[in-house]
């Protein structure tokens, strides 16, 4: 398999695109200071570890298009970060569900008081969970709405509704969306970003000539099952329009039955009258 990539960057909504970006241990500094500009935490993150998923009992196959990266500061705070790229209905579940590992791991033999460390979620959405602004924050809150439990946050960041633009960027943070929701169509770095010296070593990270032939093919393979799985998708949503449309079609089509004759019917609608004569008999 080859495929002739135009891009000078990759994809950072690909696994390889955002392991290489953020999940790897050469650029975990990129990770840092993107939780660093992300997260409401009194001191910044100095250093991180990076996890293995698997001791946190997760089925690697089951997860679909859900990429993980999963560490733990010099404090032991936990820090979980996935990138979805395709709405999936119970996906809050999901992110509580995947906070219950690092919970459990804290878990002490023997005599324990059951102290946790703080653990957060961030969730890199390429689709919407609602119509809110692109960023959402998510913690325990008792009925007065005041802060219940403040070692458990989530974080969810829908791209879709990040739309400012250059001129509009006004904080390191939006920087970063910036940067990896335009970062597979750009072609040079954006004159907003270029002073930045962490954004500029981030572009030079993803740029596919800089990669090993194992790495451009194991990206290349990465990406062709992205555009396989969102031609299979595109498909999917085409076909149920087309289906709506029609449905919506026979309903009128049935409504004109005691008013008008099958063949003005017919020109109408553009249901056939073996069509129409079908629907009048059923």
């Amino acid at each position: 398999m080859c495929m002739m990539i135009k891009d000078k960057y990759i994809d950072p909504f690909t696994d390889f695109g955002f392991k290489r970006i953020f999940g790897s241990e050469e650029n975990k500094h990129l990770l840092i200071s993107f939780l660093n500009d992300l997260l409401d935490i009194d001191d910044n993150i100095v250093n991180l570890e990076y996890r293995n998923l698997e001791k946190m009992g997760l089925n690697i196959l089951d997860r679909k298009a859900i990429f993980d990266v999963y560490c733990t500061d010099t404090k032991g705070n936990s820090f979980i970060v996935e990138l979805q790229r395709s709405k999936q209905k119970y996906f809050k579940d999901r992110s509580v569900y995947y906070t219950t590992f690092p919970i459990q791991e804290q878990s002490n033999k023997g005599d324990w008081d059951y102290s946790l460390k703080k653990i957060f979620f961030v969730g890199i959405l390429d689709f919407c969970i609602d119509d809110k602004e692109y960023l959402t924050t998510v913690q325990l809150k008792d009925d007065a709405g005041e802060v219940f439990y403040d070692k458990l946050k989530y974080y969810y960041i829908q791209m879709p509704n990040f739309k400012k633009q250059e001129k509009e960027l006004s904080n390191h943070l939006e920087y970063w969306l910036y940067y990896l929701k335009h970062l597979a169509d750009s072609q040079e770095i954006p004159k907003v970003l270029a002073h930045d010296e962490l954004i500029t070593e981030a572009f030079g990270v993803a740029e596919f000539l800089a990669l090993s032939k194992d790495q451009q093919f194991a990206y290349q393979l990465d990406l062709k099952h992205r555009l396989d799985y969102k031609n299979v998708m595109d498909y999917a949503k085409e076909e149920a329009e087309k289906k709506g449309e029609k449905m919506g079609v026979i309903k009128i089509a049935k409504s004109l039955f005691d008013v008008l004759d099958i063949e003005t019917i017919a020109l109408k609608t553009g249901l056939s009258v073996e069509e129409l004569n079908q629907l009048k008999d059923s």
